[in-house]
């Protein structure tokens, strides 16, 4: 086990700890005494029907979006019960740095999205929840909000993915394996067996690298809109954008995250026909893609939306590709406030 301060709750708040035991994994082999992290805002009403879960996505805490939770938006903590739950391996949650020595660091067991599933479905019982009013998240939130949908149908009232499939493309398993030998090329990864998480500072800038070439459109650097963030100069929006989001993670956090993205695969329990799997959704989805995203181009939300019953395609036009989740476009931000309190709204 290492420390590592930025998983800490005085770097990114409190959280509430739940105990899974001896937790089996679907790929095989367990977690000796898991530990599933999460933050509560709001309060269940007492019929447990004003939840909504919120799970996080690749390299992101409990704490990463909170600017989507508060009074008078969408997910408004004084009317649902929001939990953000983090990711099994994301650093806070039981992780390679954070566990005993028999899952530590290097000997840390393969994770997949189903397994985040079956966690906070056991968060959810162990809370008296048995129907979610809404299941939303970006990216790799995405992923585990399809294999909620999936697997869950009788709970999902309404889903909202956003920017991520239900079954990993060929494509962003291309991406993810240059990110992650981009990491991993640091002479100081070790095998995994680094001793602090600060020593692979250079593999880390790195994968930030490629996250800049590929999180963001060409029209965004083109334009020079980082230029709106105050950043001086490509160098500088790099640096202090980019690398500075990466550096204080763990490394081994970011690549158990990363297998996990790669294998995701909610058709798997359905002989990988993606078409059966989605039709077992009964949720009404508001599937949302951004326009110049290149992690998970429009037609990729597409091809999966339609195959969802009861559905509809929103595009949202974006410089920020991926990242327009970040909301640090105010316009972003809002159209993806207005969607899911649209959701929220409707009957089903």
């Amino acid at each position: 086990m290492i420390k590592n301060d930025f998983y800490s709750k005085e770097s990114i708040g409190a959280a509430y700890h739940f105990s899974l035991g001896d937790f089996q994994l679907s790929r095989g082999g367990s977690i000796k005494d898991a530990q599933l992290s999460y933050s509560l805002h709001g309060e269940l009403n007492a019929e447990a029907s004003n939840a909504i879960l919120f799970p996080v996505m690749f390299s992101g805490t409990h704490s990463s979006l909170k600017q989507y939770i508060a009074a008078g938006l969408a997910l408004d903590p004084e009317h649902y019960c929001i939990i953000v739950p983090d990711q099994l391996g994301n650093g806070v949650s039981s992780s390679p740095h954070n566990t005993p020595s028999i899952n530590a660091m290097s000997d840390f067991p393969a994770l997949d999205i189903a397994d985040d599933v079956e966690a906070q479905y056991q968060l959810c019982q162990s809370l008296g929840i048995t129907e979610l009013a809404l299941v939303t998240g970006w990216s790799m939130g995405a992923q585990q909000t399809l294999e909620w949908a999936v697997t869950h149908p009788e709970m999902v009232k309404r889903a909202a993915p956003i920017a991520g499939t239900a079954q990993c493309t060929p494509h962003d398993g291309l991406f993810i394996d240059v990110f992650t030998q981009a990491l991993r090329s640091d002479p100081h990864w070790n095998n995994g067996n680094y001793l602090a998480s600060s020593d692979v500072n250079e593999g880390l800038n790195r994968l930030a690298t490629v996250f800049a070439m590929m999180g963001l459109s060409t029209k965004f650097y083109k334009q020079e809109t980082w230029r709106n963030l105050d950043f001086s100069s490509l160098e500088e929006f790099i640096s202090n954008f980019w690398q500075a989001w990466f550096a204080p993670m763990d490394a081994n956090a970011l690549l158990a995250m990363a297998d996990k993205w790669k294998q995701g695969n909610c058709s798997r329990p359905y002989q990988n026909n993606l078409n059966t799997a989605l039709k077992r959704i009964t949720a009404k989805t508001s599937y949302i893609a951004f326009s110049e995203d290149m992690f998970i181009p429009v037609q990729d939300c597409l091809f999966e939306q339609k195959l969802i019953t009861d559905s509809e395609l929103f595009v949202i036009d974006s410089l920020w590709g991926h990242f327009a989740m970040m909301g640090l476009d105010k316009s972003d931000f809002s159209e993806i406030n207005t969607i899911l309190s649209n959701l929220l709204e409707s009957p089903c």
